[in-house]
C-alpha cells in the first residue's frame, strides 16, 4: 500500500554536500579567502588528481560536458561536413556538439540490453567522409569497446568517448573515457562525480591533443594575449574545482553505494514479469548513474510512472524521443522506423531513483510499489 507521507526524489542533490559538509565548506572558504576564483591552484590540483584516478596522462577541465565534446571535436581539426558516428538514442548534447561545428551526425541504432551503440551496425554507416565514432557510455554501462576499437583501427577513425554518465565505470579493468583517443565527462549535479553547478573535463593520453584542447578552451592562447587559433572560453572555475577535489575522494564509495542499490533492485525484480532490468557485461563495472528498466509498452510505462508518482516516488524517462526524430535534427532526414530499437526504448524506458543516500527502506518501498503495480496490471 502506498504511504501518503512518503516522498522519494529521483535524485537528492543536497545529500552529497551534507555527507562531506565540513570538508566542502572548508575548501570553499579557502577559495573565498584567497580570491583566485578563476584558474586557482585547485583547478590544476583537480586535473592531476582526476588524471591519477583515471590512469590517463592528461586532463583538461572545462565549463561543462557539452563543451568537453565540442573541444574534443575541435582538437581533431576536422573539415566541414565530415561525418561523426553517434548513437540515435542519446542525450542531445552529442549531436549538438557535432552539428554546431558544421559536422554531420550519422546515427546508429542501439543494443536493447545496454542502450549503447550497436557496434555491429557501425561499418554499414561508414563513408569516405567518416572521421570519428563518438561513443556514449549511457547510464553508467560500457559500450562494446573491443568491437568499436576494431572498427576504428580498421578504418583509421578517431574514438571520442562520452563518459558523462559513466565516470568511474570500467571496461576490462580500464576506466571508461580512457580507451579511445579522447574521453569527455560532465560534473553536472546528478553525475557520479558532481559539482554544485556546471563543469566538465576532457582527457587523453596524447600530449599533442591535450595541448590543443587546453589552448582551444582558453581562447586559442598559448600565452596571455597571444592567440594561435580561434578558440572558446570554457573553463572550470576554482570553486567548482575545490568541491570536486573533495568529492573525488569519495567517488568509488559513491559508485559502490549505487551498485548496492542496483543489486537490491535486481534481486527483488528479476522475476517480475514483463520488466526488463539493466544489463551488466562480465567485462565491465557498471556505475549505475541511472537504473533504467523497460516495460512492456508505452501505455504500461506511462501508467507505472503515474502510479509511482501517486505513491510519492519520482521517476524519469531517459529519453522520450530519439535524436533522429527531434525537430532540430530534421535536416538529417531521419524518419520514424529508421532506428527501431532506439524508438522502442523511448516508448518503454523508465528510470528509478538511484543515488548513494537512498536508504534501504526507500529502496524496498520502491520495489514493493513497482511489484504491486505489475501484479495488479496482470
Amino acid at each position: 500500500m502506498a504511504d501518503s507521507n512518503i516522498q522519494i526524489p529521483f535524485f537528492d542533490a543536497s545529500a552529497s554536500y551534507h555527507l562531506q559538509k565540513e570538508e566542502i565548506d572548508r575548501a570553499i572558504q579557502n577559495v573565498l579567502d584567497k580570491g583566485a576564483f578563476i584558474n586557482g591552484r585547485e583547478v590544476e590540483l583537480f586535473s592531476y588528481s582526476l588524471a591519477s584516478y583515471l590512469g590517463v596522462n592528461h586532463v583538461v577541465p572545462c565549463a561543462n560536458g557539452t563543451d568537453a565534446l565540442s573541444l574534443a571535436l575541435m582538437a581533431l581539426e576536422l573539415d566541414k561536413e565530415d561525418e561523426i558516428i553517434i548513437p540515435a538514442f542519446n542525450f542531445i548534447a552529442a549531436a549538438e556538439a557535432v552539428a554546431l561545428l558544421g559536422l554531420v551526425p550519422v546515427f546508429v541504432d542501439i543494443c536493447e540490453n545496454d542502450f549503447n551503440i550497436d557496434s555491429s551496425l557501425i561499418e554499414g554507416k561508414l563513408t569516405s567522409k567518416t572521421r570519428a565514432i563518438m561513443v556514449t557510455h549511457l547510464f553508467g554501462a560500457s559500450a562494446q569497446m573491443d568491437e568499436i576499437k576494431t572498427v576504428a583501427e580498421k578504418h583509421n577513425l578517431y574514438i571520442i568517448e562520452d563518459a558523462a554518465q559513466s565516470l568511474g565505470s570500467e571496461y576490462r579493468n580500464q576506466k571508461l573515457g580512457t580507451l579511445g583517443h579522447i574521453g569527455c565527462t560532465s560534473f553536472f549535479p546528478t553525475k557520479n562525480l558532481s559539482c554544485f553547478g556546471d563543469g566538465g573535463a576532457v582527457f587523453t593520453n596524447d600530449a599533442i591533443l591535450a595541448g590543443k584542447i587546453k589552448m582551444i578552451a582558453n581562447h586559442g592562447q598559448i600565452k596571455k594575449y597571444e592567440h594561435e587559433i580561434i578558440g572558446v572560453n570554457s573553463r572550470l572555475d576554482t570553486l567548482q574545482a575545490a568541491i570536486l577535489n573533495v568529492k573525488l575522494h569519495k567517488l568509488n564509495e559513491a559508485i559502490e553505494a549505487r551498485r548496492n542499490i542496483a543489486n537490491l533492485y535486481h534481486e527483488h525484480l528479476k522475476d517480475v514479469e514483463k520488466v526488463q532490468l539493466p544489463f551488466e557485461s562480465p567485462k565491465t563495472v557498471h556505475s549505475f548513474n541511472q537504473y533504467c528498466i523497460l516495460l512492456e509498452n508505452k501505455l504500461v510505462r506511462d501508467a507505472l510512472k503515474e502510479y509511482l508518482k501517486n505513491a510519492g516516488i519520482s521517476t524519469m524517462i531517459y529519453y522520450p524521443k530519439p535524436t533522429h526524430l527531434q525537430k532540430a535534427f530534421s535536416i538529417c532526414g531521419g524518419t520514424e522506423g529508421d532506428f527501431p530499437l532506439s524508438e522502442n526504448a523511448c516508448e518503454r524506458i523508465l528510470a528509478l531513483p538511484i543515488f548513494p543516500t537512498l536508504d534501504i527502506q526507500q529502496q524496498h518501498y520502491i520495489i514493493n510499489q513497482l511489484k504491486t503495480f505489475i501484479s495488479d496490471a496482470n
